[in-house]
């Protein structure tokens, strides 16, 4: 079957109560547990060395967010980002009138900007823009950002792995909707994938930041040594799968479409993304670190659990198998809700979030 799992669905739009405005609490407290990280990090390591003035010496410092969604953590991002730069700004420049600042709102086409727009804090001290488009190429002139921002977004694929959908290839990944770990071909594939996708978004940002500037990256990712079947969030994976394949043994679902469906999303090890970024050469490691999330020592619900789910596969779902299949999807989980405790609480090992901090180097 051709592969259509190409990164252009979006997280569910809107406001309401399945949106992942709504649904992306875990999202939100990573952004609060790696501020002081991003913080210290701007008070050590950005510069001012050449600011770009106008006539009247104000400095215009140009910020963009890879992968924004809908808000508003991307909002709290901002502002907290923006906050750290003012205070190395004023601490370094005294007598300098205040910055401005620009910033861009980046996610795919499919992404609810209008939802995004409609809900911009009234008291932003920046002006906006919104910017259309997939991450892994370039998106500004070059040389015109000061800070780069992602946070969650890196470890969606810009697409499922070729082989893992060909009934003929030694990838084919029959019986798992992830790449587990546990079939030798089907993680090769997956981490070429992924090192492709990064590599591409490295070469892409380089072009586009200021030497000197800097680019702070928060991914899901996964301890050294460890397989994602072995995690909670893997088992979680496994569990949906198997509520997809009792769907087509019932007829509700198209079995050809279980069996060619892979989540399009990759969870690496700190130690694979180190020597990636060093291979591409375009940036300096500053700072890398492992975040420690209070959600994940939380239990949490299974009706949030599943509404969290729904809001960012619900996109993917409809592309693959239709807005009525997936509809369907959601409406015959009671194997999941069953389930749910004893295969999350029965996990070895849980996934973790990689902190990284890059400076731009200069040619």
């Amino acid at each position: 079957m051709e592969n259509e799992e190409s990164k252009t669905w979006a997280m569910v739009g809107g406001d309401g109560p399945r949106s992942y405005a709504q649904n992306s609490s875990y999202q939100r407290g990573l952004v609060e547990v790696a501020n002081e990280s991003m913080s210290e990090g701007i008070k050590d390591k950005l510069e001012f060395n050449n600011p770009c003035s106008d006539s009247s010496n104000i400095f215009t410092f140009r910020i963009a967010d890879f992968g924004c969604s809908v808000g508003p953590n991307t909002f709290v991002a901002v502002e907290k980002i923006i906050e750290a730069v003012e205070q190395k700004h004023r601490a370094q420049f005294r007598s300098s009138p205040p910055m401005e600042f620009q910033v861009f709102f980046n996610d795919v086409t499919a992404n609810d900007f209008n939802t995004l727009f409609k809900t911009l804090p009234a008291s932003k001290k920046y002006f906006a823009a919104g910017v259309p488009g997939t991450f892994y190429g370039r998106l500004f002139p070059k040389s015109t950002l000061h800070l780069a921002y992602s946070s969650y977004s890196l470890h969606w694929l810009s697409r499922v792995p070729d082989e893992v959908v060909d009934s003929k290839s030694p990838a084919w990944n029959k019986g798992s909707i992830q790449c587990s770990g546990t079939a030798k071909e089907v993680a090769k594939a997956y981490s070429a994938q992924f090192k492709r996708d990064m590599d591409n978004f490295l070469k892409a940002r380089a072009e586009e930041i200021i030497g000197g500037g800097l680019m702070v990256i928060m991914i899901g990712g996964l301890p050294d040594g460890i397989m994602m079947a072995q995690t909670s969030a893997g088992i979680f994976n496994e569990l949906f799968g198997s509520c997809l394949v009792d769907l087509a043994k019932m007829g509700l679902v198209s079995e050809e479409k279980v069996d060619a469906f892979n989540l399009p999303a990759y969870y690496s090890s700190a130690k694979e993304l180190e020597d990636i970024i060093k291979n591409n050469g375009h940036f300096c490691i500053e700072r890398m670190s492992t975040l420690d999330h209070p959600m994940m020592k939380m239990k949490v619900d299974v009706r949030i659990a599943i509404s969290h789910f729904r809001a960012v596969f619900q996109g993917l779902l409809e592309k693959h198998f239709g807005k009525d299949d997936a509809d369907r999807i959601f409406q015959h989980f009671p194997k999941f809700a069953e389930n749910y405790d004893s295969v999350i609480n029965g996990a070895t090992h849980r996934h973790v979030d990689h902190f990284i901090l890059l400076k731009r180097n200069i040619n």
